[in-house]
């Protein structure tokens, strides 16, 4: 399927600031840059996790979400999720894939702020200021092992529920969630799902920050395992999981090519 020609909100090459995002998080401004047609969130790991806390303490609703080389090839071909992440509070870089094109594309990123290894500094931010959480996704098994590991590592984290992946009503789901009075929604469902919950109810949802962590909640159970510290030194954590899940992921890094391909298209279409 050829790449649609999506109409963008930013000016390429300059930093902009999505309005609805303007609106609202109540006049606090967000910046992003344009990485091909998606808006990019330009931040430090530091700056975002003092922003979180503070939206949260102030009751912002925010929405934060994470780019790689597979999200945005499939924001190329999927209209809803291409508009929910380009209106998302925060879209955040995740993978060695996004760092090359941000170097095409003249962003300057502060760090590599992939969902694995930032959600754990999150949820020390929870417990830290008393923010309520509510984890939703992964098996009911790997959910069980998140949460009792959850509950070893941050001891003074106040889980306010938690529910595996594989419901049948999201309508329950959002009530759920809304009985446990969360100010925080951790979900991972994995791309596009988790962010299709999120945003398809983003006014029903009462709680204030929503995460889109993807297969956070599988690693953190322990039941699914990382890569090796060198894998992640040499930024080929892909590599690890290609070699453990090749069935199932050998699309996803064909993929990576076609990412390459279509922003160096995009960068000469847009020079």
């Amino acid at each position: 399927m050829a790449d649609r020609d999506f109409t963008l909100p930013a000016v390429h090459g300059t930093y902009i600031l999505n309005m609805e995002t303007f609106h609202r998080a109540k006049e606090k401004i967000v910046l992003k840059k344009a990485f091909g047609n998606i808006d990019l969130t330009v931040i430090t790991e530091e700056q975002f996790l003092d922003e979180f806390e503070s939206r949260v303490h102030e009751g912002i609703k925010t929405n934060v979400f994470f780019l790689n080389a597979h999200c945005y090839n499939i924001a190329q071909t999927d209209r809803d999720y291409y508009r929910i992440i380009n209106e998302a509070d925060y879209l955040l870089n995740d993978g060695v894939g996004i760092e090359i094109g941000a170097k095409l594309f003249d962003i300057p990123l502060a760090g590599n702020l992939n969902g694995t290894d930032l959600t754990p500094k999150i949820l020390k931010r929870c417990e830290k200021n008393g923010f309520s959480v509510f984890v939703l996704g992964a098996t009911e098994t790997n959910l069980k092992s998140a949460i009792q590991h959850f509950r070893r590592d941050y001891p003074g984290l106040k889980i306010a529920g938690a529910h595996h992946g594989y419901f049948q009503s999201n309508h329950e789901i959002v009530e759920a969630i809304n009985r446990s009075h969360a100010d925080v929604l951790i979900v991972g469902m994995g791309v596009p799902l988790q962010e299709k919950f999120i945003a398809g109810f983003d006014r029903e949802l009462f709680c204030t920050a929503r995460l889109g962590v993807g297969a956070f909640i599988d690693f953190a159970s322990g039941n699914v395992p990382r890569a090796p510290y060198l894998f992640r030194k040499l930024r080929i954590e892909w590599l690890f999981r290609l070699l453990r899940e090749p069935k199932r992921l050998w699309k996803r890094n064909v993929g990576s090519l076609i990412f390459l391909c279509r922003i160096l298209r995009y960068k000469w279409k847009h020079s």
